[in-house]
């Protein structure tokens, strides 16, 4: 079935960022490429604006088995674009490597030299040209070690890739004539477990980053709830305006489940940090209302004994209480610093 110029301006127009007018025409590795890299970082979809109709003709042509360049036996011409492509997708896949898996045994041996040869090996595959992979990650291998541990190395390892590349460019092999393409569902198949693979590390690190951040905020209130525990006044002004946001969406949704379940979350941390000041009082072995000059005072009585320098028979109890000492110390200081501050 012949492809339409109108239809791929179409789909260039409403997907063609994601390469929908690409995966239209058959170009599988360039719709994967375009899908990773939103179109070639946007300059690459809009170069092609006045390409489509070349590309409809290429899709045609090779439909109908026409498409005789692929048997020449000169490579393709040199493309500064391409070079230009490798070079930047070789480094940006390098850069999701670097935040996504740098925790990886051998990150700087192996893993991220793979990576940025993938990178540049999927835009010497886009169109009808393609390259050796082996070559092209054999160089990424070999100068990945020379800029060892370095955040930039992703730049000289796309370089001596893409220029491996590029002098062993080729055209594709045609298809046999008479050959059906491939089911759009398989393709589609493929193309969704090449995006995992790509997606998947960066994925887990915005999440994970994510996590870390929420975990921040909720330090944060855990620290504003220590202060409630010796002022209880607050503790009812403070839940107010927490479940304030609450209360509204209860009153424009009609629901109260979800007070019910905030104020259960609240009652946790209160619990939770309360106990942590009587644990701090208990260590310490101070009164509920010891002055800070008492609970200094029995501070430093117990860091004597505790030190682990002073305990060499005992070196890992010691330093187990050691930390103790030291972070009821910090909980209730932080707690005299709060009453200073009203």
């Amino acid at each position: 079935m012949a492809k339409g110029v109108v239809t791929a301006y179409a789909l260039w127009a409403v997907g063609g960022p994601l390469g929908l007018h690409h995966l239209y025409l058959g170009r599988d590795s360039h719709a994967l490429l375009w899908l990773l890299t939103l179109g070639g970082f946007g300059v690459g979809w809009a170069r092609e604006i006045f390409r489509i109709p070349e590309y409809v003709g290429e899709a045609n042509r090779e439909a109908a088995g026409q498409n005789r360049r692929h048997h020449a036996a000169r490579p393709p011409p040199v493309s500064l674009a391409r070079f230009v492509g490798q070079v930047c997708v070789g480094i940006y896949f390098g850069t999701v490597a670097l935040i996504g898996l740098n925790s990886l045994s051998f990150f700087y041996v192996m893993v991220l030299p793979l990576c940025v040869g993938a990178g540049v090996h999927l835009v010497s595959c886009a169109g009808h040209e393609t390259s050796n992979l082996q070559k092209t990650l054999t160089a990424c291998l070999i100068t990945s070690p020379i800029f060892y541990g370095s955040t930039l190395s992703p730049l000289p390892i796309s370089l001596a890739a893409s220029v491996t590349a590029a002098q062993h460019r080729r055209f594709k092999r045609p298809h046999p004539s008479g050959t059906p393409p491939d089911p759009l569902a398989a393709r589609l198949y493929r193309l969704g477990l090449a995006w995992l693979a790509f997606s998947a590390p960066l994925g887990y690190c915005v999440f994970h980053n994510t996590t870390a951040t929420l975990y921040y905020l909720s330090d944060c209130v855990a620290a504003l709830l220590d202060a409630l525990w010796f002022l209880p006044w607050l503790r009812d002004v403070l839940e107010f305006f927490l479940l304030l946001p609450y209360r509204i969406l209860c009153a424009v949704t009609g629901g109260g489940g979800a007070e019910d379940s905030w104020r259960k979350v609240l009652e946790i941390l209160l619990r939770e940090h309360s106990q942590r000041e009587k644990e701090a009082l208990k260590v310490l072995s101070v009164s509920e209302d010891a002055s800070i000059e008492d609970i200094t005072r029995s501070y430093r009585e117990l860091v004597k004994v505790w030190h682990p320098d002073h305990n060499p028979n005992r070196m890992l109890e010691a330093q187990q209480m050691f930390i103790k000492i030291q972070e009821a110390y910090e909980t209730l200081l932080r707690r005299h610093n709060i009453f200073r501050k009203k």
